[in-house]
């Protein structure tokens, strides 16, 4: 729907070629270049670093040898035809979403989500966050639109706009007005200073990024949205690990890819997703819309130390190579800031190993909008008593804990639980002789 200006890497008056890569910009916490739709001089740049743009919207101009004026947009999900334009009619800017942010209501504490463009609006059109709460929303899970805003706004102006069910003033206490005479309109009352947070001496203060302000948003989001609850069991992946010892030097050497235990972890999840359908499903209002493909999120730490949720797309149609190409591709991509924005949608169910750094087990917080993400722990070698023919004996063997937090509106104690155990169960009956 928009995209954040982050670097202009061309200025007015600059030559660019075709192609040739003019700035950058943050949709959600994807970065992106923007290549030149055309040859020319940079006639024009309209927005400034760190404006919030909507997708289509003319954000410089390009003079080329003919003398027309190209007009270049915020690209789209989708490709779509770059309009030209003459160099005589002028283009219009948008107003700059930074003039308007000081008059911005706060969304802190309100659970629902309002686009960075909505706000700009509502705070340009003196729209409090009490009226926003009001406006009936026609996008995805009940969001305000622009569309939503701007038809608010016209009826508003028109007195057909319902008024704010909650006043904006708050009256004082009737025993404050005795004591206090009432101000008369040329009275003009001081607020009382705010005193500075005094964090102590000994700190290092840091400003959040830009992705960890998103990453912060839409956990706490997702907290206020889904009741979580979290299942534990643990499985037995020794079979896993000897095979994989076995197998990943000829693996490689065969297919030119690496292959780690992720992709195994996916095979089994899909394979039990296949059973309980549920599971991948999303909440919207009162309805419960089933998602028939199954694209697994793969949870990956950037360099940074941020997080990133890249996406294989139709996990259910691929072989374990397909999934370990997929999954290596996605990871590389996402070391080297090269995931596109399409690489992070669309996610039906994720998959996060706390193991990776060392953690035992994790009780994750779910990836808006689906209702359950699976966490596994690091493998431990442990003294396990096993059932044998000649009696039970006690075996070293490899064992991992797994954790699947879900949504508790539509995801009950025995279907978590009965997902949770067939994932383990899958797990513990891989083939130790499979061929690669």
């Amino acid at each position: 729907m928009e995209a954040t200006v982050l670097k202009w890497h061309k200025q007015p008056g600059d030559s660019v070629k075709m192609d040739e890569t003019i700035l950058e910009i943050a949709t959600d916490k994807v970065d992106s270049e923007v290549p030149s739709t055309a040859e020319g001089t940079i006639a024009e740049i309209l927005f400034k670093e760190n404006d919030v743009v909507p997708v289509g919207t003319v954000i410089a101009k390009i003079n080329t040898e003919g003398g027309a004026s190209v007009a270049s947009s915020a690209p789209s999900a989708t490709p779509q035809p770059q309009p030209v334009q003459q160099a005589t009619p002028a283009l219009q800017p948008i107003a700059q979403p930074q003039a308007v942010a000081a008059s911005i209501p706060s969304s802190a504490g309100s659970n629902k989500f309002y686009s960075p463009l909505v706000l700009n609006i509502a705070g340009k059109e003196g729209i409090s966050m009490t009226e926003l709460e009001n406006i009936p929303g026609t996008g995805n899970e009940g969001r305000v639109t622009k569309k939503d805003i701007l038809q608010y706004v016209a009826n508003r102006g028109n007195g057909a706009a319902p008024a704010a069910t909650v006043s904006q003033s708050v009256a004082q206490p009737q025993a404050a007005s005795v004591s206090q005479p009432a101000a008369t309109p040329s009275q003009t009352t001081v607020p009382e200073a705010k005193a500075p947070t005094n964090y102590g001496n000994n700190v290092e203060i840091i400003e959040m990024d830009r992705m960890r302000k998103l990453i912060a948003d839409h956990m706490v989001r997702s907290k206020a949205t889904s009741p979580h609850v979290t299942s534990f069991t643990e499985c037995d992946v020794t079979n896993i690990v000897n095979w994989r010892n076995k197998v990943k030097n000829s693996f490689e050497k065969k297919y030119g890819e690496k292959i780690t235990f992720t992709p195994i972890f996916i095979e089994a999840i899909v394979s039990c997703i296949r059973k309980y359908p549920m599971i991948n499903s999303s909440v919207d209002g009162d309805k419960i819309i089933v998602k028939k493909d199954i694209n697994m999120g793969m949870a990956t730490a950037l360099p940074s130390g941020n997080l990133i949720v890249p996406v294989i797309k139709n996990s259910d149609t691929k072989n374990l190579l397909g999934l370990t190409k997929d999954v290596n591709s996605l990871a590389n991509a996402a070391r080297n800031n090269k995931l596109k924005a399409d690489d992070t949608q669309g996610g039906t169910f994720t998959l996060t190993n706390v193991g990776t750094f060392g953690s035992l087990m994790g009780t994750p917080i779910i990836n808006q909008p689906q209702v359950a993400i699976l966490a596994v722990g690091s493998i431990k070698k442990r003294p396990m008593v096993l059932e044998t023919e000649a009696g039970d004996v006690i075996a070293i063997r490899h064992m991992m804990y797994l954790s699947l937090s879900y949504d508790h509106r539509i995801v009950d104690g025995s279907l978590g639980a009965s997902f949770l155990t067939a994932v383990a169960n899958e797990l513990e009956a891989f083939d130790p002789n499979r061929e690669i």
